[in-house]
C-alpha cells in the first residue's frame, strides 16, 4: 500500500484516477478545492478507509506525508480558465512549486498533468514530443498554455538540480463519464446540445481537428508513467488517441448516436484556438508500452449514457 496525494482529486480525470486507487489498495489523499470539481464525483469513495478528502487550494503549501503525487488540480476547459485567467496561472506556476517542495521533501515521486495545449496552434503535424509549439504568451489562452509550459519547467529544474523523481505526460483531449455538463469542452457541449434538440454549436469552419482519447486508456497511460521502472525517465510523453477528426464529423457522430434532431449552427473561431491537433504517440508506444484501445463512437456511447441521466 501506498499514500498517494491526487490533486484535483475530485475532477473529472481526478476522480476516476481516486477510484481506481482506492480499488488497488492504495491510502489516497484527494485535495481540491472544488473550482472546477466536484463532490458528487467522489461522494461514492467516503466511506472507504482508505480515502479522504482535504479541501485546499494548492497555491497553499500542503504538510502531508506521501509516497506519491499526481498532480492534476487546474482548470483544463477555456471557459473556465479564461474566467479567471490569473489564478489560473498561479495554480499552474505556484502550485507546482508547493508540490515539488513537498516531493522533495517526502522524496516521493511526483506526475505532472500537462497538456498538448503547449503546442499551442502547431506548424507541425501531428505533434510530437519533440516540437517545441507555436503558442501566443499574451492571448486569452496564454494563462493556461503557459502556465503548463512554466510548469514542465519547474518539473525539469527540480529533476535537474534536486534530483526529485519527476514524470510530464501531455494530455490530449479527453472525454468520458463525470465532465461536466457546462465545462465548455466540446465533446461534452456537443452531447448536452444534442440529447436537449438545441442546435450544436460549430466554431469557425468546423474543419479544425482533434484527437480524443476516452478517459480509462488516459488513465492506463498516466499509471503506467507513475510506475515506469526506471524513475530517470521523466518525460515529456504524449497521451492521447491519435484518431483525428474534424468538428463537423463529431458533430455528425453524435447526432447520430443520439439520434437528436439538432441542427448544425456556426459561430466565430474563438482567438488562439488551434487548427489542427493530433499525437505523435510513438513514445508512449515504445516507453510505456502503451496505446488506447476505445475508439470514439464506443467511448461516445459510455459517455452519452452518463449524460443521459444528468441532463
Amino acid at each position: 500500500m501506498k499514500k498517494i496525494l491526487v490533486t484535483g482529486g475530485a475532477g473529472f480525470l481526478g476522480s476516476h484516477l481516486c477510484d481506481r486507487l482506492v480499488k488497488e489498495g492504495h491510502h489516497v489523499l484527494c485535495v481540491d478545492n472544488y473550482f472546477t470539481g466536484s463532490k458528487k464525483n467522489i461522494e461514492h469513495l467516503l466511506d472507504c478507509k482508505n480515502f479522504e478528502v482535504i479541501r485546499q487550494d494548492i497555491c497553499l503549501p500542503l504538510y502531508v506525508e506521501v509516497d506519491e503525487i499526481y498532480n492534476l488540480a487546474c482548470p483544463a476547459s477555456p471557459y473556465y480558465y479564461q474566467w479567471d485567467p490569473i489564478q489560473t496561472m498561479k495554480t499552474s506556476v505556484i502550485g507546482s512549486y508547493n508540490l515539488l517542495g513537498l516531493a522533495k521533501r517526502t522524496g516521493a515521486k511526483i506526475l505532472q498533468a500537462s497538456t498538448s495545449e503547449v503546442y499551442g496552434d502547431p506548424h507541425v503535424h501531428p505533434q510530437p514530443e519533440a516540437y517545441w509549439g507555436n503558442v501566443n504568451p499574451i492571448g486569452i489562452r496564454s494563462c493556461y498554455d503557459e502556465g503548463k509550459r512554466a510548469a514542465e519547467t519547474l518539473f525539469m529544474d527540480y529533476y535537474r538540480v534536486h534530483e526529485v523523481t519527476a514524470k510530464i505526460v501531455r494530455i490530449f483531449n479527453t472525454y468520458g463519464p463525470r465532465m461536466a455538463e457546462n465545462d465548455g469542452r466540446v465533446v461534452s457541449n456537443f452531447i448536452v446540445q444534442a440529447l436537449k434538440g438545441q442546435d450544436i454549436t460549430i466554431y469557425g469552419n468546423g474543419m479544425q481537428t482533434r484527437s480524443f482519447c476516452y478517459v480509462d486508456d488516459l488513465l492506463d497511460a498516466m499509471q503506467a508513467m507513475m510506475n515506469h521502472s526506471d524513475d530517470m525517465y521523466i518525460g515529456p510523453v504524449n497521451i492521447g488517441n491519435p484518431g483525428e477528426f474534424t468538428m463537423w464529423e463529431l458533430a455528425h457522430k453524435i447526432i447520430e448516436l443520439t439520434d437528436s434532431k439538432s441542427k448544425i449552427l456556426q459561430m466565430p473561431l474563438p482567438q488562439d484556438d488551434p487548427k489542427q491537433r493530433r499525437p505523435d504517440i510513438t513514445e508512449a508506444k515504445s516507453m510505456l508500452n502503451w496505446e488506447p484501445k476505445i475508439d470514439l463512437e464506443n467511448g461516445l456511447i459510455k459517455t452519452i449514457d452518463y449524460f443521459r441521466n444528468i441532463v
